[in-house]
């Protein structure tokens, strides 16, 4: 939509005020940002400057019967509280009256909130009291705002609309809008996730795609007049031109817009309000910064050599002891890498373990693709500043920590970084480096492993095969546990960030979206570099078009988490609602815990392969409680699954079933269905197989009752009489199905570890596999939604 936005218009706004040492603007400067934005036309406005002396006539000039004052401070933002906006009849006198009661009022009214909360002090009244505040406040007024009285349609909760962009660190700009007024930040804590306020990157989002994030609020339910009592009072046009030009605004005055002359940290409308359909602005404020300039760019080309090096180097392999050094070397030949490609820089030894040594890195006979610094972190910056001058590798692993993580440690990585960004900025661009802090690269396809984990505590099931998967994580120990208690992901790449010294999750992620080797990435991140977030959204996005998919986990979702993951990888944790919403909105799948990152993750890697049609469920189990408890977990506040309504042709299909195995009058055919415990392998088969069949189910998961004494569910090692082995067992029965199936089946195995073998048998076959029923549901749901508004983008992107 074209809002015909004055950007030429706009930008003399900023340069006036930065003329006048602002980085701000008044309220009546804000209405004239608005007027030049192309979307609605604010209340007409007129500035009283403090001393100024004004006829009648211009007292009296705006139209209406009242007159809206409001006190104009560099300062103040909540005027309200203080007594800075009053409603008065507009006669000359009654306006000079207030106007002179609020200029001494306010700043002893202010004064007063200060004094009682002085954390909240801006930094040029801090300690002052007393006199000397109230005098400060004062000298700071520069008048009185006469603004035009518009009353509101209505004055009911939910009437009020707040619309905002933000400068974020990590995603740019964010627009917001939800329920305004002076308790929205009341309605953000109180209200459900998504239903006070929605956010979403303007360069991710147009005003149309907005305005459907925001019609699953309250705010936009109430002002669409779909709540007892209401009417509406905005068109569904009007709020899409809004979002329009607001969203039009954060893309030109955005820090990723290179030919932005300025760049807006704060707009915000609060609140719209509503009366005869139009929108009218009450109160607003903008922030206003010049562009920073851009860092040179990584030469990001070099991820294919550090993920499928020729030629790898190692220095800190210690020659009489298992340290790190040396476990990394055991691990990188244990994956098969030849040796004769592999050089340790080790003063003093021709070879350690068959590979050759040089002194050091000025005797290397040719540029390395891969090298791996195992040394302490004091001895790390004097060897960045050695690879980057010698231009001897064309990627670097810093394995080590103390590189950021706390206080003492900053100099060291900030002097790191320089040495790295010099580089960059020169011809060839010089390595990229992974880490510092990261436990480095597990690469099937490149044939290494830089873990320093030993063999003994960590078993990999090398040369055999491996999922078409990336595991990208900024903690290698998060990594390390999802490979110990799964082993059955088995990714083709593990790739551990660490600190994002160089190398970012935005960098990693790009890599992986073209990659050949990989249809799903899945991402642990603790946070974002300057910007990342916003690449890594548009790599997201880039990567659902290509057809793979991303599950993502984003640590420090709390205030206490977001402490915790600072001191951890030295990342920069930001406002998880913000990182949520547009990591989501690029086609991502959330995961909301670890345990739920693992079960997404597997069924990503399962059935990235199946269709995913819709939301309807087909259920089956032996097992009434599963039956029960797969219908209770079809819904929860992010996920809303169906259970099929079973057709004609496939209630009497299940009955054809039942009445053959005797069961018809144990059963009433319903979903879920309840087969009862004496339901056998073939009756699981049949059933499973006709939900397949049927037009009205997307999706299947099916309780496997192992404990049944009918259920061939135990590996023969331990009986013949349930073997899982037999050929009329469900395993087979079911594995058969699922392959000729182009829908997804879930099992569920409600078993001890003695069921182990049937569920790995499943697994291994492409079925995922979960221990209870409700977690199986949960994660299907949550899957299925995010396939399915990954396809919504490949259609809008035209795509599909």
């Amino acid at each position: 939509m074209d809002c015909s936005i004055n950007f030429e218009a706009i930008t003399e706004l900023f340069c006036s005020a930065e003329a006048d040492r602002r980085n701000f603007l008044y309220e009546y400067e804000v209405y004239n940002l608005l007027a030049n934005s192309g979307a609605e036309t604010p209340p007409a406005a007129n500035l009283l400057p403090r001393g100024a002396r004004f006829s009648d006539e211009e007292l009296t000039a705006i139209p209406g019967e009242k007159a809206v004052l409001k006190i104009v401070s560099p300062n103040i933002i909540h005027k309200t509280e203080v007594g800075g906006v009053r409603i008065v009849r507009k006669e000359a006198s009654k306006i000079r009256s207030a106007v002179r009661s609020m200029m001494y009022e306010v700043p002893e009214n202010y004064c007063a909130m200060l004094e009682r909360n002085p954390d909240h002090a801006p930094k040029s009244y801090r300690g002052l009291r007393g006199e000397a505040l109230i005098q400060a406040i004062s000298r700071d007024l520069k008048g009185v705002l006469q603004v035009q009285f518009m009353p509101p349609d209505s004055n009911s909760f939910g009437n009020e609309l707040i619309v905002g962009l933000r400068r974020t660190r990590e995603f740019g700009t964010i627009i917001s809008a939800g329920l305004g007024g002076t308790d929205t930040e009341l309605y953000a804590e109180r209200f459900r996730k998504g239903q006070a306020i929605v956010a979403a990157s303007t360069e991710m989002v147009d005003g149309q795609q907005f305005f459907k994030l925001f019609r699953n609020t309250i705010s936009y339910k109430k002002l669409a007049g779909l709540t007892r009592g209401q009417r509406r009072v905005v068109t569904d046009e009007q709020l899409i031109e809004c979002f329009d030009s607001f969203i039009s605004m954060g893309r030109f005055f955005s820090p990723s817009n290179p030919e932005a002359p300025f760049v807006i940290e704060e707009l915000e409308i609060n609140p719209f309000a509503f009366t005869e359909f139009l929108m009218v602005p009450l109160d607003g404020m903008c922030r206003f910064s010049r562009p920073d300039s851009a860092p040179a760019a990584r030469p990001v080309g070099k991820i294919d050599n550090l993920l499928h090096p020729k030629r790898i180097g190692i220095i800190g392999v210690s020659s009489t002891r298992r340290n790190f050094g040396r476990i990394i070397l055991e691990n990188i030949l244990a994956e098969g890498f030849d040796k004769e490609n592999i050089v340790l820089i080790r003063e003093g030894f021709d070879e350690i373990d068959g590979v050759r040594c040089v002194p050091d890195l000025k005797s290397l006979d040719g540029t390395l693709d891969l090298f791996v610094v195992a040394v302490s972190a004091a001895q790390v910056p004097e060897l960045v500043d050695e690879v980057v001058s010698l231009d001897c590798a064309k990627s670097v692993m810093l394995i080590p920590g103390g590189m950021g993580e706390t206080e003492d440690s900053r100099e060291r990585a900030i002097k790191v970084i320089e040495s790295i960004n010099e580089k960059h900025s020169q011809p060839g661009g010089g390595p990229v480096f992974l880490g510092a802090n990261c436990m480095g690269v597990v690469s099937r396809p490149g044939s290494y492993d830089t873990w320093f984990i030993p063999e003994e505590k960590l078993p990999k099931a090398r040369g055999t095969e491996y999922q078409r998967a990336a595991l990208v994580s900024q903690s290698g120990a998060f990594m390390l546990h999802r490979s110990s208690q799964c082993p059955e992901l088995n990714p083709a790449y593990m790739v551990s960030m660490g600190n994002q010294t160089d190398l970012t999750l935005g960098d990693m992620l790009h890599h992986f979206k073209d990659s050949d080797e990989v249809d799903v990435i899945a991402v642990y991140a603790e946070g974002f570099k300057d910007m990342d977030g916003l690449e890594f959204c548009r790599a997201v996005r880039q990567a659902v078009l290509n057809g793979k998919e991303v599950v993502f986990y984003k640590a420090g979702r709390t205030p206490e988490g977001k402490t915790a993951t600072s001191g951890h990888t030295a990342s920069l944790a930001g406002d998880y609602m913000v990182c949520e919403s547009c990591v989501q909105q690029a086609g991502a799948i959330v995961a909301r815990t670890f345990q739920e990152f693992q079960d997404l993750f597997m069924l990503a890697e399962k059935l990235s392969g199946k269709n995913i049609c819709g939301n309807r469920l087909g259920a089956i189990s032996g097992a009434g409680f599963e039956t029960v408890g797969m219908a209770d977990s079809i819904q929860s506040d992010d996920y809303d699954m169906e259970l099929a309504v079973f057709s004609k042709e496939t209630v009497s299909a299940l009955d054809t079933i039942l009445e053959k195995k005797k069961l018809r009058q144990l059963v009433t055919v319903r979903n879920p269905l309840d087969i009862t415990p004496s339901a056998d392998d073939e009756t699981h088969s049949e059933a499973a197989k006709v939900l397949v069949d049927a037009a009205e189910v997307d999706s299947i998961v099916i309780g496997l009752d192992p404990l049944s004494p009918v259920m061939h569910t135990l590996a023969e090692t331990n009986t013949k009489a349930f073997a899982m082995e037999d050929e009329n067992a469900i395993a087979g029965l079911l594995i058969e199905t699922a392959k000729a199936s182009t829908k997804p089946i879930i099992g569920v195995i409600d078993g001890g570890r003695l069921y182990d073998p049937f569920r790995d048998m499943l697994m291994n076959n492409g079925i995922p596999v979960f221990p209870v029923c409700d977690r199986a549901v949960a994660a299907l749901a949550l899957y299925s939604k995010a396939r399915l508004q990954a396809d919504t983008i490949r259609l809008t992107c035209g795509c599909a």
